[in-house]
Parts: C-alpha cells; structure tokens; sequence
C-alpha cells in the first residue's frame, strides 16, 4: 500500500507540473496586456541635456560642460606612476596616524592600534575633467572631478581588555570634486607656498567593511548610515569654504622682498607689519594662534604657538608698494591651525579686523590694540610702518 501510495505521488506531481507549463505557456503567448504601449523612439538630439544625463550618467564633464577640459594626459601620468605613488601615500597616511592613534587611544582604554595592511590597491583613480580659474590673485586655482572605484586593503588591528580585534576595509569608491588652490605664487621652486584642498558637494563613498571577517555593511540599515555619516562628517570639515591646508614653504622667505631703501621705487616705499600679541584667544576644540596677514593678494603668516591664549610673536612682514597705500586696508586674521593637517579637526578662526592704511601713511608709524571681530574678548596688537628712501 505505502509504494502504490509513493507512486501515485510522483504521477500526480508529473502530470500537474505538465498541466501548469501548458496553461502558462497558452496564457503568455495569448493573452498580453492591455496598458502596455510601444515605445516612442527619438533621436538623441532631440533630448534635452537633463534626460541625456539621465541616460547616459557616465559622460566626463568635458563633454557635458565645455568649461571643463580633458585630462587624459594626467590620467596616463597616474596610472604609470600609481605603483609608486601607492608606496608613498600610504607611507605617509601611516606617518600622520601613528602619533593621532598614539594621542586618542588612551581615552578609549585600547591598548594598541595598528596596520596589519595597507595598499590602495592596483586600480588608480581617474580624473574626468579640470577646471582653471582666472583670478585677479597670486594663486592657481582649478576644479577636478574625480572618481575612484579602487581595490584596497586597509586592514586595522586593535586590543583591548586582552581581546584582538581586525577591521578591513575592501572595495571602496569615491566620487568627488575637489578645489585645488595653489597660493602664493612665489618665485621660488616650487613656485606656490600651499595648497589649500576644499570640495565643492558632498563626496559619494562607498565601501565594504569586514569586521572578524563577516561583511558588517550587510546588516540593514548600517549601509546607509555609515554612508551618510562620513558624507556629513567630512562636508563639516572640509566643504567650501572649509579647507584642508598643507604649507609648502614659507611665503615671507619665498618672496625674497627684504631690500635696501635705496631700491626701493620712486613714489613707493615698504610697508612693515609687525605682529606683537595677542589676548583672550580661545577656540573650540584646539588654541594653536596663528596671525594672517592678506594684502593685495599676498599673504604672509606667524608660526603657531600650541596651546596659548595669549601668545606672543614680535614677528615683521614687509609689503614692496609702488605707492602709498592712503585709500586700502589689511585684513588681520587670527586663526588657531590644528594638529596633523586637522584630520581630527579642521581650522578655526578666532577673529578678524580689517585695518585702514591711511593713518600709516601720515604718522609714518601706527602701534595699537584692535578688538577682533567674531571673537569675546579677543584683542591683538599690531605695529605698522611706513618706509620711504625720502
């Protein structure tokens, strides 16, 4: 009874699965739906440019925005040179860490922190477009857009309470539009004093993260908000107008400008800053006072004093004037410059104070105190000469 029971289960499974294909191949062929329209074809220069972006989301900006050009010439250059660029960034990355690692894991208990891997992989980014702006400053300013879809290994071990833990990032694509400036332009090799790197939206990030291994971005909901957490994290510290600032050289011994009165030209004379104190500086999250000085395009800086409210920097800056500067005025600015290149925190401004040379230009000689602006209690003090061969 059990086998003839067996064996009218399978005819009875064959046979209905026969029945099913039949019915549903006589359904598909026979029956279509009714809401179902042809598509209307159109030439491509019929579209407008929204619904060709739309189509056709991966056109360089070149092509999309005659503003941008090509830059196929530094793609070949990064490619070739990627192997050896690799080595070198993560070498540095490594060198910028390791003493930020060393200063944060102690609030945290963690016993160590450190690579276990690190390479950008072999895949380098891509550059679809460039953008040059004509200013009427001593600097080189462009726009690049860049996209990045790398295959890394950046593999993180930390210990704590005795237990190891590995975190590895993998897959990792970037998508963003970096402004580059390069300022002053100085002539000295390499002919800029810094680069200031700010972005101009949001970047896109996306990345794989394995944590003991197991793909962590698979538990719903964490993909996206790690995703939205670096995009905001990294717009709050680095969008336009916010910059990251890498210093070169020295703008002040780059413009060589320290001559004779005798040199100087008919009608003109020097302008000398000298930047004595300041008082009653404070900023959020770091007090590293820096002062400076932007005139007429050129700009000149203290060094940075850590940790100090009230510094003190009695350092002089001169300005080469092919006439009085009677009807212009200086911009004063102290700001506080982070640690590492502010990968923690980004630069803070502690206040600012526009001064008119007019009365430089009379009294040939000016010695006050000036109240910042944005600032509590804010006060630096600024000596200003006025110097001719006359």
């Amino acid at each position: 009874m059990g086998f003839v029971s067996i064996l009218m289960s399978f005819f009875g499974f064959g046979v209905g699965i026969s029945i099913g294909l039949v019915f549903g191949y006589y359904l598909f062929i026979y029956f279509q739906p009714s809401d179902v329209k042809d598509p209307h074809i159109r030439p491509l220069v019929e579209q407008d440019s929204e619904t060709l972006q739309r189509l056709l989301p991966e056109i360089p900006l070149w092509v999309k925005n005659p503003y941008y050009d090509r830059v196929d010439w530094l793609n070949k250059f990064i490619e070739t040179m990627w192997p050896y660029l690799d080595k070198a960034i993560c070498k540095t990355a490594k060198t910028i860490a390791k003493p930020i690692i060393a200063e944060q894991i102690p609030k945290y208990k963690i016993e160590s922190v450190e690579f276990e891997a690190l390479t950008l992989g072999s895949l380098p980014p891509t550059f679809q477009g460039i953008k040059v702006y004509t200013t009427l400053e001593k600097e080189f300013l462009m726009e690049l857009s860049m996209k990045w879809a790398g295959n890394p290994n950046i593999t993180i071990a930390a210990k704590a309470f005795g237990l190891r833990a590995t975190v590895q990032v993998v897959d990792l694509q970037v998508f963003a539009c970096p402004r580059i400036t390069l300022k002053p332009l100085v002539p000295t090799f390499p002919c800029f004093a810094k680069i200031l790197v700010s972005l101009m939206d949001k970047p896109h990030v996306d990345f794989g993260l394995k944590v003991f291994g197991v793909d962590a971005m698979s538990i719903p909901g964490l993909y996206r908000f790690v995703q939205e957490l670096i995009k905001d994290q990294v717009a709050n510290m680095y969008l336009w107008p916010k910059t990251l600032e890498v210093p070169i050289m020295d703008p002040a011994k780059a413009m060589n400008i320290q001559k004779a009165p005798y040199e100087l030209p008919d009608g003109g004379g020097l302008l000398a800053v000298i930047v004595h104190e300041a008082e009653d500086v404070e900023g959020k999250h770091h007090t590293n006072p820096q002062v400076r000085l932007l005139y007429r395009g050129e700009e000149r800086r203290t060094k940075a004093i850590k940790k100090n409210r009230d510094p003190r920097w009695d350092e002089e800056f001169q300005f080469m004037l092919d006439e009085p500067p009677s009807n212009s005025r200086i911009h004063v600015e102290v700001v506080s410059t982070p640690s590492w290149m502010g990968l923690l925190h980004p630069k803070e401004a502690l206040g600012y104070v526009d001064i008119n040379l007019s009365d430089v230009v009379t009294n040939k000689r000016i010695n006050e105190r000036y109240h910042l602006i944005n600032s509590q209690k804010g006060r630096v003090q600024i000596e200003m000469q006025w110097r001719t061969s006359s």
